[in-house]
């Protein structure tokens, strides 16, 4: 968690920078200061909304199954953390299948930050990406009508797959020795409605 919090505050810190960025390269094409300047702009819209206290990590628990996809969970735990008057609940599990197949799965409720803290956990819901390599991909899509990340490489036979519901909860996936078949099985068969209707 400490990680998201640093990645916050770096977000936090360049958005103060875009605007003198922005009148720095008037004349320029597109650049990285006006990919930041739409953030912030998306941050602040975001940040009229009503807040609100992120879950308890332990209903957040209740959506890592013993069993999922084909996978039986090895682990699990949950925490809450805070930082700058900020919370966010966090629950993941380990699961294991057939051979040396491993997934993580972890949900993540930004609660009352959901604004920046959803971005800066999740930025690529700001960007398009469609990426190919020898071996792999990258791209932004939609899973279950939601907003979704997910990258693959058919080498490793490795990849994560993200996905953001309601504005607030971040699922990430990230597996080894599996396919993106499998991972999107993962999401698949969690009741996405019901966590984006959790309180």
């Amino acid at each position: 968690m400490k990680n998201y919090f640093l990645l916050f505050l770096l977000i936090s810190a360049l958005m103060l920078n875009c605007e003198k960025k922005k009148e720095e390269k008037q004349d320029e094409p597109e650049t990285a200061a006006t990919v930041l300047q739409q953030f912030a702009d998306k941050a602040k819209d975001m940040q009229t909304r009503e807040k609100v206290d992120p879950v308890d990590f332990r209903k957040l628990k209740e959506f890592l199954p013993e069993k999922i996809a084909g996978f039986k969970r090895t682990e699990s735990s949950g925490e809450k953390n805070g930082a700058m008057g900020f919370t966010i609940s966090t629950a993941d599990a380990h699961y294991k299948g057939n051979e040396d197949a491993a997934i993580h799965l972890e949900i993540l409720d930004t609660g009352g930050i959901a604004g920046v803290a959803t971005m800066a956990m999740a930025a690529w819901t700001m960007a398009d990406i469609d990426k190919e390599t020898d071996t792999g991909y990258e791209k932004t899509t939609s899973l279950e009508g939601y907003k979704a990340y997910e990258k693959y490489d058919s080498k490793s036979k490795s990849g994560e797959l993200n996905l953001l519901v309601a504005d607030r909860y971040v699922l990430n996936v990230n597996g080894s020795n599996v396919t993106m078949e499998q991972m999107k099985g993962i999401i698949e068969d969690l009741n996405l409605d019901k966590l984006s209707e959790l309180k």
